[in-house]
């Protein structure tokens, strides 16, 4: 493997993370991420080591397209302010930045207004992720997690926004069946293996805990022409929810992500 990415918790506390990184970089990766919630990026000197040191790319964290929302959703006042210009830094150092956004109950009518902010950032890339209802998600899960019936046409329009500028976009874990005309928007289509490590090694193969464990597929999907191809949603939705809301796609069996993507996308 020749990619890493540097994710938490949040890594930017750690007093060592440039070291980190540069270790990172000493040991041969060429491409290494930044998951981060973006906070400590509003120090323009910081965001200057961690590129020298080695980072390849940026992956911010942002929850709504103001204030009022991102700052609730991580109960930190000002938390969205230094985010922002965070990522005007980075701009302004030149980086290649990919925005992350946590589709929820409180902030999935917002979606729009949040692409539109990625767009006016020039943001290089943006996703949406349904939330997976885990640890404290899983127990404020009538707070934070709607039904993806109801989000799904905020998800489209929040993609045709970065679709008309010209940005590259994304959303996760939607499986789909809710998808239709945005299939190949979806992010699993594009995801390489991968393994989730700390400093004592291998904690989890992230592709078999998402596709064999963390996701489930229901009695409908088998009907579905993306059923081969299609991971499902993260079990603790339709566990809660059932599944009336996943509706078969009809027709052939597609077997291969290249059907969707088409040549351009190989």
């Amino acid at each position: 493997a020749n990619e890493v990415v540097l994710t938490g918790g949040e890594p930017t506390v750690r007093p060592d993370i440039v070291e980190i990184v540069a270790y990172a970089k000493q040991l041969g990766y060429d491409f290494i991420q930044l998951q981060t919630n973006g906070r400590m990026l509003y120090y323009k000197d910081f965001c200057k080591k961690l590129i020298k040191a080695g980072v390849t790319e940026f992956a911010p964290a942002i929850h709504g397209p103001n204030a009022r929302i991102h700052d609730y959703l991580v109960q930190s006042p000002g938390a969205f302010e230094q985010a922002v210009q965070g990522i005007k830094n980075l701009k302004e150092l030149g980086q290649y930045i990919i925005m992350n956004s946590v589709i929820n109950k409180i902030n999935y009518k917002y979606l729009p207004e949040t692409a539109k902010l990625f767009v006016d950032l020039n943001v290089d890339q943006y996703q949406f992720a349904f939330i997976h209802c885990v640890g404290n998600a899983k127990k404020n899960m009538d707070l934070l997690c709607p039904k993806k019936s109801e989000v799904m046409p905020y998800v489209h329009r929040a993609l045709d926004i970065g679709i008309e500028a010209g940005i590259k976009v994304m959303v996760e874990a939607y499986p789909f069946c809710f998808m239709r005309g945005y299939e190949k928007y979806c992010s699993e289509l594009y995801m390489p293996p991968a393994e989730i490590r700390d400093a004592e090694g291998v904690i989890e193969n992230f592709d078999k805990l998402r596709k064999e464990t963390g996701k489930l597929k229901g009695p409908q999907c088998k009907h579905c022409k993306y059923d081969l191809i299609c991971e499902g949603p993260w079990r603790e939705y339709p566990e809660k929810f059932g599944w009336s809301e996943f509706k078969p796609v009809p027709g052939p069996k597609v077997r291969d992500p290249k059907e969707i993507l088409g040549e351009e996308e190989e």
